[in-house]
């Protein structure tokens, strides 16, 4: 469909060295209203690059003088918001992976189905404008982080979500790794369609088929109605699958095959449903050491695994802690309409001393706690009431042990000097505050439905009321 004539006109790079495809790529993209510029070889194209930038660019994967591969990388350099689509010859997954790989948006087989590549340049051309107004706002990354872990993982993701490739992310619990794949998402050429997350642990294994693949009306006993699963609900978009360590292994061989096939079959159907879902997984669970005990296949963690990335822990960017603190003060006293309160310096002290074993997470609902405590403008470290903890060791000291402290931060007691004291003494109550504060935080974010906070804790709804009797929660 061509553009409307007062449209800015829209440019593409075409590069192969078949005269015949390059003339039909023109075609098609001239009547789609682009201005299109072409080469037979790498050098050609780096020529063009170095005078032009384009809203989007075809190249095959085997040239003269080089790889479509070169042409990814010098156009992820040098033009950062624009798409490079790889054609690739029929069948040749290997190729296509590679090139996802290296950061192209999609790829395209030959022969060229002109449909598939009318509806590939439309998202690419989505995608160019939602990058560029990204750049020009300094919007670009939703991830906050000064730290070189940050600032590698930001750079990474810019990379992966230009592609449609599968990733995996791992992480701590709390990390942000919902985050890292709703940015994923929000900044590929998916983001005009639906994010869909699912926690595979919250799931009973009995209805997993049918939350997946949908089920049709009288399948089963409660079926009353044909109802669309996960997969048809993320179709088009992003599903993203959240502790997938916990899925049981029956589910494991069906969800394999539905990314494989790129076809579902609701409970009770006789045909296939044709889905576009792109996968993002992840779980703080240790996958590769689980597929070497048998319990997670092998043909699944590798075809989930195509990019790993992996989101580092609070305590590994301690740099980021005082800013990443003032952003969510900002935003939780901003919600409740009044002043942003400042930490104090012992309240900073308290808090970069301490491990944050819930990561992020820990921090936002120490914060929100303190907000909720704090009577004048400033924060201070007994309002954060940290649980007790043992002090980070240095290379000339051993840990110290957890004391009994009003501000919070780690000191030593001379009087605990077996170690096997503070074993049996601090560990317990140390787990129980970490319990404690994930059930409280759950709890406030599912507007205290317990139904929905145990789904959201991954755990099943006997097992809250039991947590929260013993935690004396009311």
């Amino acid at each position: 469909m061509a553009e409307p004539r007062n449209a800015p006109t829209r440019s593409a790079l075409v590069i192969d060295d078949e005269r015949d495809i390059r003339e039909l790529l023109v075609m098609t993209l001239g009547r789609m209203g682009l201005r299109c510029d072409t080469a037979a070889n790498v050098t050609d194209a780096r020529a063009l690059l170095s005078r032009n930038s384009y809203d989007l660019c075809l190249t095959d994967m085997r040239l003269p003088d080089g790889t479509g591969l070169e042409i990814v990388a010098e156009i992820n350099q040098r033009h950062p918001t624009t798409p490079v689509a790889m054609i690739t010859a029929f069948g040749n997954v290997e190729a296509a992976v590679e090139a996802l790989k290296a950061g192209a948006f999609d790829f395209v087989a030959k022969p060229v189905d002109l449909g598939v590549l009318r509806d590939l340049v439309r998202q690419a051309l989505e995608l160019h404008e939602r990058r560029r107004a990204a750049s020009e706002s300094g919007l670009s990354s939703r991830l906050y982080g000064e730290s070189p872990a940050m600032a590698s993982l930001r750079a990474t993701l810019t990379k992966v979500a230009r592609s449609q490739a599968p990733v995996y992310i791992t992480g701590e619990s709390g990390v942000g790794k919902e985050l890292v794949a709703r940015t994923i998402h929000a900044e590929g050429g998916r983001a005009a369609g639906p994010f869909v997350p699912v926690n595979c642990g919250a799931i009973p294994a009995e209805l997993m088929e049918s939350e997946f693949f949908g089920h049709k009306k009288g399948s089963f006993t409660g079926a009353h109605a044909d109802k669309p699963g996960l997969f048809q609900a993320a179709d088009g978009g992003t599903l993203f699958l959240d502790e997938v360590a916990e899925l049981p292994l029956p589910m494991q061989v069906k969800l394999l095959r539905a990314i494989q096939e790129k076809s579902i079959r609701p409970v009770g159907a006789n045909v296939e449903l044709k889905v576009d879902v792109r996968i993002l997984s992840a779980t703080h669970k240790d996958l590769a050491a689980l597929v070497e005990d048998g319990r997670f296949r092998h043909d699944l963690y590798y075809r989930i695994n195509v990019i790993e990335l992996r989101v580092p822990p609070l305590r590994e960017r301690p740099e980021d802690l005082s800013g990443l603190a003032g952003i969510i003060l900002d935003r939780l006293a901003g919600a409740q309409g009044r002043p942003v309160p400042a930490l104090s310096s012992d309240a900073l002290e308290a808090l970069r001393d301490y491990p944050f074993p819930g990561n992020v997470r820990e921090l936002e609902n120490v914060l929100e706690r303190a907000l909720a405590m704090a009577d004048g403008t400033t924060i201070r470290a007994d309002e954060l009431s940290l649980p007790k903890h043992a002090s980070r060791p240095t290379p000339s000291a051993t840990p110290s042990a957890p004391a009994a402290n009003n501000g919070g931060s780690a000191v030593s007691d001379p009087r605990m000097t077996d170690p096997r004291d503070t074993a049996t003494s601090a560990l317990p109550s140390y787990i129980e505050e970490i319990e404690r504060a994930a059930i409280q935080h759950a709890l406030q974010e599912n507007r205290y439905n317990k139904t929905r906070t145990a789904a959201a804790l991954g755990i099943t709804f006997r097992a809250l009321r039991y947590k929260l009797k013993k935690l004396g929660i009311d």
